[in-house]
């Protein structure tokens, strides 16, 4: 058995949260545990009241787990912008690609919601270069957000 992991066989979805199945839902919730709670080990409240309001765009492998998800959040909720977040890669699919395909998916997808509509994110800063590969600008200074440095980053609307 291959242990090759190809972008290929990643299934997309991006689904409001009354689309996601309950199965869906808790494997998202995982690897969102594993992600930011077990490997940044980083104690806070995962499931802050955003997701009914959200989009999630989940690149499913084709046993049914996540290689990579971000939610797309409405503007006012977050931030006055739309915004991406809770962006992951899951530990097997690092260094595959997948975090630059989810991102461009992210985009793409949150554009589809929103046309036109700039995109805000609360991006951790060692991430800064790979959001700017984007387009992102920053326009914060580095602030601490669960004791991790963060920056806010934009990605302008296009005219």
């Amino acid at each position: 058995m291959s242990t090759t992991k190809n972008l290929n066989d990643l299934q997309w979805q991006c689904a409001s949260f009354s689309e996601l199945s309950n199965v869906q839902l808790h494997a998202i919730y995982q690897a969102r545990a594993a992600v930011f709670i077990l490997e940044q080990n980083c104690v806070y409240q995962d499931v802050d009241g955003k997701d009914p309001l959200s989009h999630h765009l989940t690149a499913w492998t084709p046993v049914g787990e996540v290689a990579a998800y971000l939610r797309i959040v409405p503007a006012g909720i977050s931030f006055d912008e739309a915004s991406l977040g809770r962006v992951i890669s899951t530990r097997d699919w690092r260094g595959t690609g997948v975090g630059k395909a989810l991102i461009a998916n992210g985009i793409k997808a949150l554009h589809a919601l929103y046309p036109a509509a700039p995109v805000r994110i609360g991006a951790q800063a060692y991430l800064e270069k790979f959001y700017g590969s984007f387009g992102f600008e920053t326009v914060s200074d580095i602030y601490l957000e669960d004791d991790i440095p963060h920056i806010e980053m934009l990605l302008l609307a296009k005219a």
